[in-house]
């Protein structure tokens, strides 16, 4: 398999899994009550911590390798995409979600997360399509 294989099969599988977030278990958080919302969420962000962590580690780790080799533009603007979806993930939703996991869950929280995740949706979108182009 190539390295460009890989990222295309990486970066797709992390915009079918914030899609999922978005459309799925994001909507889903308004559902619970707040006790219940507080005592899953501890075990939903363990579990997905588990499955994001490190599709997004091989993904930066595959856009570093690829931008060193080749340098070209599909790689400068795939790896600088790629650092956006870690900044807004840690400057933006970490905060977000420590506020539920602290128990200081409003309706604001929750609208906040839907509508502020578009932002991952767009950029992974973005690094989807940019790995497809970039196939040689």
């Amino acid at each position: 398999m190539t390295l460009e294989i890989a990222r295309v099969i990486i970066d797709f599988g992390l915009l079918v899994l914030i899609l999922m977030v978005q459309f799925l278990i994001y909507p889903s958080f308004k559902y619970y009550t707040e006790i219940n919302l507080f005592l899953w969420h501890k075990r939903y962000t363990k579990l997905m911590t588990i499955i994001v962590l490190p599709l997004m580690a091989i993904q930066v780790l595959i856009s570093l390798v690829t931008l060193v080799k080749t340098g070209g533009l599909y790689s400068i603007l795939h790896f600088a995409f790629v650092c956006l979806t870690w900044l807004s993930t840690m400057l933006i939703f970490v905060p977000l979600h420590k506020r539920i996991s602290n128990n200081k869950t409003t309706n604001n929280t929750l609208d906040d997360l839907i509508i502020l995740n578009w932002l991952r949706v767009g950029i992974w979108s973005i690094l989807f399509i940019i790995s497809v182009l970039n196939i040689k």
